[in-house]
């Protein structure tokens, strides 16, 4: 298996929307992906078996995703979005977002130092975050979402490709941690 650990399937995702990107009739365009894949990105791509089967389940999931933000932006249901485990996700920079949108990315510190070293000089559309955090552990996620302040905004809360690597228990309590705080409106997430 070539993936060593969790924040390497940030890479390999990355891929996905790159060859999705790069197709004439492509359902939606992420400049950055490419770059934010980076070799080790390739490398895992190349070595994956069913990698074809897997990349349709990504690009649907992709399209889904954008359209379901954009919907709940343009309709004025939210005015933060937070994004856990957002792994190499571009929304921010790639989506057509109102400045006064607040976005905030949580994920382990290195996957969000990277994506920044990697991004560095690309404009957001939106007011941009990063939040460095182990999402497993109940009380810095808990602590993260208080400091987050989401009693006070319309939230999105979006879990892409997260909960398939928690336990049930870990999914029980970070869906205690959001319906405990009344402004997380909307809770989009995939399940595997």
């Amino acid at each position: 298996m070539p993936i060593e650990h969790i924040s390497d399937t940030a890479r390999w995702v990355a891929v996905h929307r790159a060859m999705e990107s790069e197709r004439a009739d492509a359902l939606f365009r992420d400049p950055f992906a490419r770059r934010l894949a980076g070799t080790r990105g390739e490398e895992i791509h190349r070595q994956m078996r069913r990698r074809d089967y897997v990349s349709w389940s990504t690009i649907t999931r992709t399209v889904l995703f954008d359209a379901t933000v954009l919907d709940l932006v343009g309709r004025g249901e939210v005015d933060t979005v937070v994004n856990l485990a957002a792994g190499l996700d571009s929304r921010p920079w790639r989506l057509d977002l109102p400045p006064a949108l607040r976005w905030v990315d949580v994920d382990y510190p290195d996957v969000l130092a990277y994506k920044a070293e990697a991004l560095a000089g690309e404009r957001t559309a939106c007011r941009y975050e990063l939040a460095p955090a182990d999402l497993a552990d109940d009380s810095a996620r808990a602590a993260l979402l208080d400091r987050l302040g989401l009693r006070s905004a319309r939230a999105l809360l979006i879990t892409e490709g997260l909960l398939l690597y928690l336990s049930d228990a870990q999914v029980g309590a970070l869906a205690g941690d959001l319906h405990a705080r009344t402004a997380a409106s909307w809770w989009l997430t995939d399940l595997a």
